[in-house]
């Protein structure tokens, strides 16, 4: 059995403005992804930092006692915290940690290259990210309700069937069920 192929997985950023949508869209699309037989990972951006582990929990009294990696294994999941020295990429989150995922969507990364899906409701702001900041490589499709056109395909909000189907067609290159 020869390797992965080296663009495993793809990775799809979904981006937008605070209180855009995004994590509603995503609620919607990854039972969609599934549906369709694929294998997401998501990762989620925080540019301030976060604790995941709980004061107390072994994990953390690991941690706090000068592991630079923790692990809880359970029989159907496994959590990890691990000390960085940088911040690592989205490439490489995706290639050391989800290399048997199919697909990773992940939430933010605006600034990161490669393909991306941008949430927009006008009523929580005035123009989707990608019109204020030019129009930005990789713009896989736009989802609003908004008419909109950003020159990429434009899904409405309540739409994560066909934007599942869209992605599994034009992304993965399969074809539809």
């Amino acid at each position: 059995m020869g390797d992965p192929p080296i663009n495993r997985p793809l990775i799809i950023r979904v981006v937008g403005k605070k209180k855009s949508g995004k994590t509603t869209f995503m609620e919607k699309l990854l039972p969609e992804l599934a549906r369709l037989g694929v294998r997401v990972a998501t990762v989620k951006h925080d540019t301030h930092g976060f604790e995941m582990d709980r004061e107390g929990k072994d994990s953390w009294r690991h941690k706090r006692a000068g592991a630079a990696a923790s692990a809880v294994c359970g029989p159907d999941q496994v959590a990890l915290v691990k000390s960085v020295a940088r911040e690592p990429s989205l490439a490489e989150l995706a290639r050391d940690y989800f290399a048997d995922m199919d697909l990773v969507l992940a939430e933010g990364f605006f600034r990161s290259p490669g393909l991306m899906i941008e949430v927009f409701r006008p009523e929580a702001h005035t123009a989707p990210l990608c019109a204020e900041h030019g129009p930005e490589k990789g713009l896989l499709a736009l989802i609003s309700d908004a008419p909109l056109d950003l020159g990429a395909p434009r899904f409405g909000l309540d739409q994560a069937r066909e934007v599942a189907e869209f992605i599994f067609r034009e992304v993965l290159g399969r074809d539809a069920p």
